[in-house]
């Protein structure tokens, strides 16, 4: 019941993590504001979650612009009254050589990914701090702040900057009872898991590749009213992806 008519506003939740995300919250009660780019995915997202029962808002937003965010943040406190939660999910990716990336491409990383966290949790925060229990924030990151492959610059750095903005915004917005805190997801299916192989499975600790549901749980964890003691911290839901050691056996 402690999601009961909250509202809660989800970027990226056409798909994947974010209608996860998004499917989660509602089944527990929670007016859902799904914001995403593409309006046929989006509005088919929000008419299933519907038919699942839940009561949820489709808005279409680009994450990368600010006029987009605003009305965003306006229709939703004109449909519901308010925000109680934000999820920080809106990402995008492009591997490709720092020797080729283009300083278009790199912006485009850094303003969807980034900078949305900035404007997105701006807007929030203005009408959490009205709230008399404030609110919860959280963005999600990547476990790739922590490690890296070839050709993966901006993405890295987008997602290193959301792990460095979530402790400064739990700083900034502690005065008006608003938490903040990211999640970075390791390896994450979205697909079949028959595509699965036993090598991607052995990769982690738990002996099985991530999926939607563990990161709409941790979501849950961090946005629960009664654990409001928890606020900048970067949690990591990886499998132990990261900290298991790999040799190469001869």
């Amino acid at each position: 019941m402690k999601f009961k008519n909250k509202v809660v506003i989800v970027t990226g939740a056409a798909q994947g993590i974010g209608r996860g995300v998004a499917a989660g919250y509602a089944e527990k009660g929670a007016k859902v504001v799904l914001a995403d780019v593409d309006s046929e995915l989006g509005a088919q997202t929000a008419e299933e979650i519907k038919r699942e029962g839940g009561e949820v808002l489709y808005v279409q937003t680009d994450v990368r612009s600010e006029q987009d965010i605003i009305r965003l943040f306006k229709t939703a406190k004109q449909t519901f009254g308010t925000v109680d939660i934000l999820i920080n999910n809106a990402g995008k990716s492009v591997f490709k050589s720092p020797y080729e990336l283009s300083v278009k491409e790199w912006d485009d990383i850094l303003n969807t990914n980034l900078r949305s966290v900035f404007l997105c949790s701006r807007e929030a925060a203005r009408s959490m701090r009205k709230n008399s229990s404030g609110g919860a924030i959280v963005n999600i990151a990547s476990t790739r702040a922590l490690m890296s492959e070839p050709n993966s610059e901006a993405y890295g750095a987008s997602k290193g900057g959301i792990v460095a903005i979530t402790h400064a915004l739990a700083a900034s917005f502690s005065q008006d009872r608003i938490t903040v805190n990211a999640i970075s997801p390791g390896w994450i299916h979205n697909g079949d898991t028959a595509d699965l192989s036993k090598a991607d499975h052995e990769q982690h600790l738990s002996k099985r590749v991530g999926k939607p549901s563990d990161i709409t749980r941790a979501c849950l964890y961090l946005t629960s009213p009664e654990n409001d003691f928890v606020t900048g911290i970067n949690l990591v839901v990886d499998g132990g992806m990261t900290r298991k050691m790999i040799y190469i056996e001869e």
